[in-house]
Order: structure tokens, then C-alpha cells, then sequence
């Protein structure tokens, strides 16, 4: 497992906090997984596995729909958890 420093942690907190802020700050579109996860891997030191992941999510996130009564889920909230945890659990080397 690879350890994350105090540095990252708190550039981390702040991606997250900019992801939350999709309702104010909607046109840098940091809710959007692509940008989420990049900035989390970039501020993690695992650039490529940020983008990989971004992308995968974005590409999910991309048929979701609010329609009717009927919410989407938090692209947000699923872009930061998952990427924390493949950066915190993930093996890189090759």
C-alpha cells in the first residue's frame, strides 16, 4: 500500500471540496469524473492511473440522467472515493 503524505492529503481534501461545489463552480466542470480523478492523481503522484480512472467513470457517468422524480447519482462523490482508493490500495508498478 502506498502512503499518502500530509501535502497530497490536503490537495486532496481540496479536489473534493471543489468536486462538492458542482452547483457554484459548474463551469470548470470539477464534478466531471475526467477532471476529479486527473486532479487526484496528479495531486497523489499517480497521474496515469488518475486519467485511466477519470475516464472509465466519465464514460459511466455519461448515461446517467436525471429524468422525472428519478436523481442521477453524485458523479462527484463517486469520481473522489474511487479514486483515493485505487491510488491509496493500487499496485503501480510494472
Amino acid at each position: 500500500m502506498s502512503d499518502i503524505s500530509i501535502i497530497s492529503a490536503i490537495l486532496v481534501v481540496v479536489v473534493a471540496f471543489l468536486a462538492g461545489l458542482e452547483g457554484i463552480l459548474d463551469q470548470f466542470q470539477f464534478h466531471q469524473p475526467i477532471v476529479a480523478c486527473t486532479l487526484i492523481g496528479l495531486a497523489t503522484g499517480n497521474l496515469e492511473a488518475g486519467v485511466m480512472l477519470g475516464g472509465s467513470l466519465q464514460m459511466i457517468a455519461l448515461g446517467w440522467a436525471n429524468i422525472g422524480a428519478a436523481v442521477a447519482p453524485d458523479a462527484a462523490l463517486a469520481s473522489v472515493a474511487a479514486a483515493i482508493i485505487l491510488i491509496k490500495g493500487g499496485n503501480f508498478t510494472t
